[in-house]
Order: structure tokens, then sequence, then C-alpha cells
């Protein structure tokens, strides 16, 4: 069955121990970490130039093991990494998809860190061995490399909770940090999640691989001087979400179900997040002209896409999908907003009456048409 993100945010929160404590859990890896890089570092002494080294050399050859293990085993299902891939393209993408990047509570950690047994094993399995045999040679590049190994993991684990931050928070507004959130952000994405943007801390090896992906973020539509009108409208249709959400995706054949919208200029098929497309309509009683890009796609789970028209419009669509009994429950929500007081006053007299009825009208034609489109393509098949 497929979810909705709120849906599966519930019920991973249902299933974390009660006894499960965010704090300890955090402080423990800090605490760890940091014993274990002053236990490393308290070995050197009198480094010399070209020992200096060892600290960049050392954070590019973790950069390098983060960006293959985050590729290959994260986004791959490997019979040797099953728990990790399950727990973080399973639980992680899961619980944080786009528009619900950030965490609600410190119980949400559980999804963010690593287990913390997992520090241990970094440090006792990987960096000891290797910190002994460098140590065969020269005890300081042992040391700083030991040390930077470690310093490297909590790197990537603060970055990382960082990038799951609340807006809000001040930390977000750090440009460092602001950049690595947005990369991220756009990891998250359902269609780019295997192919793109995998370095946490900084986007070197991404660069160097040529995975490396970056669009600027949109203006939020919303102005707290100027409240949305939403409108939310819920129909059930006869066949799987993820067929009925890419025919409702499928924005080519919004003419042909949606009485508002009088022709589409874009791209045929189900369209993916970054997809552009235009629009002419006549809703409300008036005729306009739409500039729409998608934001989301979830096959199966949800789509969104904003838009600016004319006179200062400005829209967000977002369609959600469920199994519901034998069918789909198909949740359409519209957010809108004008800009001139001239037609925010005639939205409230008349406008969002007429657009109502006509979302009502459309959400009765999809079902009708999504209905008939899958049934001759089940014949087909």
């Amino acid at each position: 069955m497929r979810q909705t993100t709120e849906a599966f945010r519930s019920r991973y929160r249902a299933a974390i121990h009660p006894r499960y404590n965010p704090w300890l859990h955090g402080a423990f890896v800090l605490l760890f970490g940091v014993l274990a890089i002053g236990a490393f570092w308290s070995s050197v002494h009198q480094v010399q130039a070209l020992e200096w080294l060892t600290v960049p050399l050392t954070l590019l050859f973790f950069n390098f093991g983060v960006y293959m293990v985050h590729r290959h085993l994260g986004h791959h299902k490997k019979s040797f990494a099953r728990m990790f891939y399950a727990r973080h393209a399973g639980d992680h993408h899961s619980f944080f998809t786009p528009g619900h990047m950030t965490y609600d509570g410190a119980r949400d950690w559980r999804v963010i860190l690593f287990p913390a047994w997992l520090i241990v094993l970094h440090t006792l399995a990987i960096t000891l061995p290797l910190w002994w045999l460098f140590a065969q040679v020269n005890s300081n590049v042992a040391g700083l490399f030991g040390g930077c190994m470690v310093f490297g993991y909590l790197t990537y684990e603060v970055f990382h909770a960082c990038e799951h931050l609340p807006p809000q928070n001040p930390l977000t507004r750090l440009p460092w940090i602001r950049q690595m959130r947005r990369l991220h952000e756009l990891h998250h994405r359902r269609e780019r999640m295997q192919e793109r943007n995998f370095n946490i801390v900084f986007p070197l090896m991404d660069y160097l691989f040529g995975t490396l992906y970056w669009e600027p973020e949109t203006a939020p539509l919303t102005d707290s001087r100027t409240p949305m009108t939403r409108m939310q409208h819920t129909v059930d249709i006869a066949g799987d979400p993820i067929a009925v959400l890419a025919y409702a995706a499928t924005v080519s054949r919004w003419p042909e179900w949606h009485p508002s919208s009088l022709k589409i200029d874009g791209p045929s098929g189900a369209l993916h997040a970054g997809a552009r497309f235009d629009e002419d309509i006549h809703a409300g009683g008036r005729e306009g002209h739409l500039r729409w890009e998608v934001t989301e796609y979830l096959p199966g789970r949800r789509w969104c896409a904003r838009a600016q028209g004319d006179q200062g419009l400005s829209l967000l669509l977002t369609y959600e999908c469920s199994a519901h009994n034998d069918a789909t429950r198909f949740v359409r929500t519209l957010d809108y907003q004008f800009e001139g007081i001239g037609l925010r006053i005639a939205n409230h007299l008349l406008l969002k009456r007429r657009i109502d009825r006509e979302s009502a009208a459309s959400m009765l034609a999809l079902r009708d048409m999504a209905t008939r489109h899958l049934a001759l393509a089940g014949a087909h098949v």
C-alpha cells in the first residue's frame, strides 16, 4: 500500500522504542567521537610541514568514501548491505520528501543520525587498523589520519542534521549550510535520489563524477499580507495509485477533464520535478495564462506544481493519492492568491465560488476520464 509522507511518518514514529532518547543518542556519538579524536591526536608531536598534508588528504579520502557508499549502497540494493539500504532509501527517503524535509521533534533524529554503534564500528574496524598501518611508518601521519577520519564522521552527522533543520533555525542561514541544504533537498526528489547530489558536507565528488545538480530555490508563493484561498476536493478513482497519479500528472491531458483548462504547451507524459509548461485557462469567468513549474513528483503518492499568472495570480496545486479499498483516493488541493486589491475583493465576493464549482466538476470528470483511460490501457496490456 502506497502511503503519504505524513502517514509514513506516523507509522515510523509509532515504531520507535519508547525508551529511545534522542539526546542520549546524539550525546554518545559526539562524546565518543571527541574522545576518539583526542586519543588519535594525542600521539601527534612536532608535526612537519609535509605531514600536515595528511589532514586534507584524509578528509578527501573520507569524502570519496562517503560518496561511494551513499551512491552505490544507499540507493542500490546489495545483499551485503541490505540493512543500510532499507534504513536509508526506505526509511530516510520516505520520511523526508520534497516539501517535508524538516524534522518535527527530537525523536525524529532516529531517522537522521546513524545508529549510535556505527561510530564505534567506524573507529574500531576501519580507522584503527589503518591507523596501525600508518603508525608503522610515521606516527604523526597515523595520528592525524585517525583523528580526521573520526572528525569526518562527526562532520557528516552534524551537516546532515543541519540539512533537516526547520528553516527558521539560524544555522540554516549560514552560507555553507544553506547551499548544502538545497543540494540535499534536490537529492531527495524521487527521480534524482539515485543519480544526483550524494555528498553531504562538501560536493567535491559530485562535481568530479558529474553527479552534481543544482537549481535555484523558487520564491515562496505565500505572502503574509495576502492570505491564500484554499480549495480541496476528494474523489475515489478505480485504479492503482501509481497509474492514477501518472494520468493526473500528464498535464497535456488536462483539457480532457478540467473545464478551466483550454490549452497546454509543454512536454507529454507525467511531468517530474523541474518540468515547466504553459497553460491557457478560463476560470472563474475570466481568461488567463499560467506559467507552471513542477516542484515534486512521488509516483503513486504526491505531485505538486506552482504557477504564476496574469495580474499577480499565484497558484500552488497538489495531488495526493493513497490506496482506499480497491480504488485510489485522490485529493486535489488548490491554493491561490491575487496581488491586486480589486481582484482580492472580487475573489471574496464571486470568483472563489465559481472556481470551487469548477474544481468540484473537474474531479468528477477526472474520475470518469481516468477510469476510462486506465481501462483502455489495461485492455492493451
